[in-house]
């Protein structure tokens, strides 16, 4: 398998339909059946904010979708900025083979280190104990039970919420403090250099 991660395209609506409407997939997702290609289509035919903190990531092998991650704001309120959210789906025959893995590992480097991310999280159902296990050996942790958190087939299921803090939160170098700088020292006036004539 050749493994590559991009962002999404339009012509990548067929297959990310196909995806999200996997009857091994669709049941531990939050999505509803009967995805659209078209709503697929327009959404990933929106320009990409790159201003924006979301990211969502294809996982394919050649030409062909094996999976989909994405990292997603927690929520408009101020006080959560530091928190994101993240959710990940992949073709059953794809499991196993390293693709979650990629797929969380870049979305972790993303919120990590170029985002200043200190809480990441996610749900997901109890009874899926192969996505439970990925997540934890990627440092997230188990907070709790959500009783009947969401509809599946008729049946409401339990959920995990789970999550992971940045284990080294990004720090500034004051070793770099002391580098001489172009700036006079804080208080004093600048005195710029003069020059020949």
């Amino acid at each position: 398998m050749e493994l590559s991660l991009r962002r999404p395209r339009p012509q990548d609506a067929e297959q990310m339909a196909a995806l999200m409407s996997h009857p091994e997939v669709l049941p531990w997702l939050l999505q509803l059946p009967h995805a659209s290609t078209e709503s697929w289509q327009q959404r990933f035919s929106q320009p990409a904010d790159l201003q924006s903190a979301e990211l969502q990531l294809l996982a394919f092998d050649g030409e062909r979708l094996l999976g989909s991650a994405g990292l997603h704001p927690a929520g408009a309120h101020q006080r959560r900025r530091h928190v994101m959210s993240l959710g990940m789906g992949v073709l059953p025959e794809a499991q196993g083979q390293g693709v979650g893995k990629a797929l969380l590992a870049a979305l972790i480097r993303q919120a990590d280190d170029w985002l200043g991310v200190l809480r990441l999280e996610l749900t997901v159902f109890c009874d899926n104990p192969r996505a439970i296990g990925l997540y934890q050996r990627f440092g997230f942790e188990i907070e709790g039970r959500l009783r009947a958190y969401a509809l599946r087939a008729g049946r409401y299921e339990d959920c995990y919420t789970m999550a992971r803090l940045h284990p080294q939160p990004p720090q500034w170098a004051p070793a770099l403090a002391s580098a001489p700088s172009a700036g006079p020292p804080p208080g004093q006036p600048f005195n710029p250099p003069a020059t020949a004539r």
